[in-house]
């Protein structure tokens, strides 16, 4: 087990008292807090190595291209890539989405193909695969979800509907041979519904062949063991903010081979090789796709945190989550029975990220996220950034709580006392 009240030494945030009381903070999957760990590393890139990176022959150019590397190198470890050229640095996942959007997404989509994306997608997953199936001619076709939030992937019913003008059923029954790409996440930032990509991406590869599969990992590589050899995917991308990182740095993961094929997506320095008056060389992987001054202590804050969730075990923040929610799950259900709260999302944790979600009856969830945070408590409220899951659901907001390696059981017992405080404070 994780030894969590130590981990929370590390995290200096975590001493804040909000309104008079301690800070419980249940808002991981929208950004995570900061250990010292990698606060100071960011901040010695600063004080001692601070330079432009693969510009210059001067010391501190070349110390700080050995970092940047070096930080590549390590991402690329921690999510079991073959190589460090697949690795390539953008802002962040949704920077990563519409790379390939646009720099494979282009060149080979076009009238008469189809777009797949789920009913569950983060809208970075959804809305730029959206818009250039529109741009291109291309139908848009979403893999609905159960009521209880789970992706409806084989043939249960053999139907599919017309909603809003884009085509909804089982994946199953939209996989064709006219599929370019699917984009899939493979844990919901909503309900934690944990996407089996290896049941997934098999079925993917037998029905459209032709088609590239993009996986959002941002709230999977954070808080699981990833490897993307195992998942088989063609495209990986996830946010150093979601994994103990800093903010404006996040990772796009390609195969090498599609990679090379693919346009630069920005165009400056840096993504260059040679420059004439008429023509331009493109820079070799994974610079080709990194123009300009990167954010160089941002990718030094991402080895940090790499090295500290390394350290810590993946496999035991798995677990650690996975009590977590069942502990939350089993206190709030006992609200949902006397009809005073409705959860969302299937009640399985082995197959739930750390994530719960839910609406107390009669009150809006900016209201309950309100009345929360003046005991201390941080949760997200709205449709955060999955609007068509909102619609699927029948709700227009919902409160989520949230929880990582620094969350304590008896801050789940914070949360229930609070929602007892919306109980009086509105009288349902």
């Amino acid at each position: 087990m994780l030894d969590v009240k130590k981990i929370r030494k590390d995290f200096p945030i975590l001493s804040r008292k909000i309104h008079g009381k301690p800070l419980v903070y249940l808002d991981s999957s929208a950004t995570t807090q900061k250990p010292r760990q990698v606060i100071s590393a960011m901040d010695r890139y600063y004080r001692r190595h601070n330079a432009n990176v693969h510009r210059g022959v001067h010391t501190l150019s070349g110390e700080a291209t050995e970092m940047v590397e070096r930080a590549r190198a390590s991402v690329a470890r921690f999510i079991g890539a073959s190589s460090s050229d697949e690795v390539i640095f953008v802002r962040n996942a949704t920077e990563g989405v519409n790379l390939i959007r646009y720099a494979w997404g282009e060149q080979n989509i076009g009238s008469g193909d189809s777009v797949v994306v789920t009913m569950m997608e983060h809208h970075s997953n959804f809305v730029p695969w959206q818009q250039l199936a529109k741009q291109k001619g291309a139908a848009f076709k979403i893999a609905d979800v159960t009521d209880d939030g789970r992706l409806k992937i084989f043939d249960e019913s053999g139907s599919m509907q017309q909603v809003d003008g884009a085509v909804v059923g089982t994946l199953e029954d939209l996989l064709d041979e006219r599929v370019k790409v699917v984009g899939i996440t493979h844990v919901s930032n909503v309900l934690g519904t944990i996407n089996p990509l290896s049941d997934i991406i098999p079925l993917v590869r037998k029905k459209a062949p032709q088609a590239l599969v993009v996986v959002d990992a941002a709230q999977s590589v954070p808080h699981m063991p990833v490897d993307i050899k195992r998942i088989g995917a063609d495209f990986l991308v996830f946010s150093g903010h979601k994994m103990l990182g800093p903010t404006g740095i996040g990772v796009l993961w390609g195969r090498r081979e599609l990679l090379d094929a693919m346009p630069p997506f920005l165009f400056g320095g840096d993504m260059i090789s040679e420059v004439g008056l008429s023509d331009t060389v493109w820079n070799r992987l994974p610079w080709k796709f990194e123009a300009g001054t990167p954010n160089m202590a941002g990718m030094v804050g991402m080895e940090a945190c790499c090295q500290y969730l390394r350290s810590v075990g993946m496999q035991l923040i798995r677990q650690h989550e996975q009590e977590l929610v069942s502990y939350a799950l089993t206190k709030l259900q006992v609200f949902e029975k006397e009809g005073f709260l409705t959860l969302y999302g299937v009640r399985d944790a082995s197959v739930r990220g750390g994530v719960v979600t839910f609406n107390v009856a009669g009150v809006h969830a900016h209201d309950t996220a309100q009345v929360l945070d003046s005991e201390g408590i941080a949760v997200r409220s709205g449709h955060h950034c999955a609007m068509p899951l909102a619609r699927r659901l029948g709700v227009v907001a919902t409160v989520r709580a949230s929880f990582y390696i620094y969350t304590l059981q008896e801050e789940i017992d914070r949360l229930a006392d609070g929602l007892l405080k919306v109980r009086r404070v509105f009288k349902v």
